[in-house]
């Protein structure tokens, strides 16, 4: 048979053989459009004012809380291993030292300023970010100051973020992370980082799609900052509300946000995909709560899953939907995977 009666024999559209661009396992890296490197991952370390503390988290497999004369000597091997950056979460535990407007959250002496300042004196490349937030150091546990109603103080509250902010940049943190939700809350950091000279050098990295719900509670026991009353529902994003996530992602975008943070990451993809979009022209972060982190330990422990094999899935899923850069429990089990 000849060529073109040979070929005529098959139908035109023989691109519908996709197998060949994916049976080799490095042509299924190729096939992805981004691939997971360690310099996406962000870890989170909650610090305690216990100095000497280093606590395991019982909701939270093979995370601590450490103190910072035990901070070092765990964050040391991590760098070793290509750690490139990590976020900060103060967790005070001495009596007394929570108030209604969370002085401790700035105190020099507290647990944020001093990590900030050990973590650029001993791993000077290490790119250090700081949620800022008054849950952890509020005595009523809300991210924010409060009316005598309890309902949230817009005003005193993103002064007093603002404020936080501010302090922690002139202590040397890269980033500052607002996760509080309040309206307006980017503006006066923006514009305090401006009076206080360090705007050209402080990443405002934006909480700007975060949504309440029950995936938090691990968190709350590291961070000791769950609500004395209520809840957050109210300055949080209900689980609903997509128009409302892109309304907040273009605020923060207007008011200077240099980076901008999904928060549920597993079920907000959609979130995702419309914030690489809105905010196409800066980095978008997931971040994977404790919760979602927990629940892939316990199914990997009742065989539902390979712990490794649905960490890179829901990894890549975030990368998929549009993100850059994401916050992540398993960052320390993904140093040691990316290098084999």
């Amino acid at each position: 048979m000849h060529t073109a009666e040979y070929l005529d024999t098959y139908p035109t559209d023989i691109g519908s053989v996709l197998a060949g661009g994916y049976n080799h396992p490095l042509l299924r890296e190729w096939q992805n459009e981004r691939q997971l490197t360690k310099n996406m991952l962000i870890f989170p370390l909650f610090i305690s004012d216990n100095d000497d503390e280093e606590t395991p988290i019982e909701s939270l497999p093979n995370i601590k809380r450490f103190g910072i004369n035990k901070l070092a000597a765990y964050v040391k091997p991590l760098v070793q291993k290509g750690l490139r950056s990590v976020i900060l979460f103060g967790v005070p535990m001495a009596e007394g030292c929570k108030d209604a407007v969370g002085t401790a959250a700035d105190d020099p002496d507290g647990p944020v300023i001093q990590a900030i300042k050990l973590l650029r004196r001993e791993f000077p490349d290490l790119y250090i970010i700081c949620d800022v937030c008054l849950c952890e150091f509020t005595s009523h546990g809300h991210c924010g100051v409060l009316y005598e109603d309890g309902t949230i103080n817009r005003e005193q509250s993103v002064r007093r973020i603002a404020a936080v902010a501010v302090n922690y940049a002139k202590a040397g943190a890269h980033s500052v992370a607002p996760s509080d939700m309040i309206d307006g809350r980017i503006r006066d950091i923006k514009l305090g980082l401006i009076k206080a000279g360090l705007a050209h050098k402080t990443f405002v990295m934006s909480y700007a799609a975060k949504f309440s719900g029950n995936l938090y509670g691990p968190f709350r026991d590291a961070a000791c900052s769950a609500p004395s009353h209520g809840d957050r529902k109210c300055y949080q994003l209900p689980s609903g509300g997509k128009g409302l996530a892109r309304r907040a992602l273009k605020r923060d975008l207007v008011e200077g946000a240099d980076g901008i943070i999904v928060k549920p990451s597993t079920f907000y993809l959609d979130i995702m995909a419309d914030a690489s979009q809105i905010a196409r022209d800066v980095p978008v972060c997931a971040y994977h709560v404790s919760g979602e982190y927990a629940m892939l330990h316990a199914a990997a422990e009742k065989g539902v899953v390979d712990l490794k094999t649905i960490a890179f899935e829901s990894h890549y899923g975030f990368l998929r939907a549009g993100a850059r850069l994401i916050i992540s429990y398993l960052t320390p089990e993904f140093l040691d995977w990316l290098d084999q």
